[in-house]
């Protein structure tokens, strides 16, 4: 099975020359006294890929643009704290800690936005490569709990000189989201103290699993999916498609694809979370429009880091022969000109390389909601 997804962005950049960022500031690689965590991001040091340019561009259906002006969270109530997906191109079956131009690229276009309403830290961990996702069972087995322990380190490191009991939302794409999935399950879904802590887990392309017609269970014991905005303690999970995935999908289908990468091997009685990034705010979840954010520039009036299209997009979960997915529809009216996302990698992969960006704007809106609701 290969499962070697990134996004975009950040899988144009990944063979570019490496860069370094620590606690101590950018530069080399060097790490405080007693501790061995390299910080992708890390507040109060430059550069932070985490708070790069957030303004953006709003393009209408007319092609109209609207300037929006955003910048990092002042004194945020809430720490954020990031796992990147699968960017390495290293040729070890692990990737060393380097901070290179794809681990950049990818905080930047999936986390950064995130810091408008929190604190975001990102760990480098020794993920494991495309050469280790190729590889049999028992050898990826091996591997993934090298990079698990790495992350497990820099968590722990986070807690300790970083978190000061302050409310945590998690967030993780593709083998980001299967290393949350772990972390989650072995440190937080029986620790009363961190599941206070834990304002949500935004899991993401990594197959979260629960009895089916369950809001809790397989996955987590604790930590159930979701329902409605403001709701704390509680994981948004799903997989992006344009039609119903494939039986062979990667996504949205239990005991397959990347569940294999949090050593889910289950299926039966099972189903694959979908929690409606933006039907939170409703009462009913079918239909809502997506708020979708893209790094980019645009060409008119405004430029800016960022390209937003509203009503180009909605999306609601949807549940057949076994798999449950967010079904994104496009929704442009005649003459809109704007573009489409595709199924650039088959109808088994989805819309996973977009499965931040199609709602980012959604998914930001809900950490709000709870940190508004959190009661510390």
């Amino acid at each position: 099975m290969v499962l070697a997804a990134c996004s975009p962005a950040a899988s144009s950049a990944s063979g570019a020359s490496a860069q370094s960022s620590s606690r101590a500031g950018s530069g080399s690689a060097s790490v405080p006294s007693g501790s061995s965590t390299v910080w992708l991001c890390e507040p109060g040091h430059s550069p932070d890929p985490c708070t790069a340019s957030l303004d953006a561009t709003s393009v209408s259906g007319t092609g109209a643009e609207t300037y929006q002006a955003a910048s990092p969270a002042k004194s945020p109530k809430a720490d954020c704290f990031y796992v990147y997906p699968t960017v390495s191109s290293e040729k070890t079956i692990n990737s060393d800690l380097r901070i290179q131009p794809a681990e950049i690229s990818a905080a930047e276009e999936q986390a950064s936005r995130f810091s408008t309403v929190c604190r975001v830290y990102a760990p480098m961990y020794r993920q494991v490569t495309v050469a280790g996702l190729t590889a049999g069972d028992a050898v990826r087995r091996k591997y993934v709990n090298i990079a698990l322990s790495s992350l497990e380190s820099a968590f722990a490191d986070y807690l300790n000189h970083d978190n000061h009991g302050r409310p945590i939302v998690f967030i993780g794409h593709s083998q980001g989201a299967a290393m949350l999935i772990l972390l989650l399950e072995q440190r937080v879904d029986s620790s009363p103290s961190l599941l206070h802590r834990m304002l949500s887990a935004i899991i993401l392309g990594g197959n979260v699993e629960v009895p089916t017609g369950k809001v809790v269970g397989a996955s987590f014991k604790n930590i159930p999916a979701c329902t409605r905005a403001g709701e704390l303690h509680c994981v948004i999970a799903y997989s992006s498609f344009l039609e119903q995935p494939p039986s062979d999908a990667f996504f949205a289908i239990p005991g397959q694809g990347v569940s294999l990468q949090s050593f889910q091997r289950g299926r039966k009685g099972l189903q694959v979370v979908c929690t409606d990034p933006a039907g939170l705010a409703l009462e009913s979840g079918v239909g809502a429009p997506l708020s979708p954010y893209f790094r980019g520039a645009a060409t008119g009036l405004h430029a800016s880091s960022w390209l937003t299209y509203p009503g180009l997009y909605k999306g609601a979960c949807e549940s057949k022969d076994g798999a449950t997915w967010l079904q994104v529809t496009p929704t442009p009216a005649a003459g809109d000109t704007r573009p489409i996302v595709t199924e650039s990698l088959g109808p088994t992969w989805g819309l996973h390389l977009y499965d931040v960006n199609i709602s980012l704007g959604d998914l930001v809106a809900d950490v709000q909601a709870e940190i508004a609701a959190y009661p510390g």
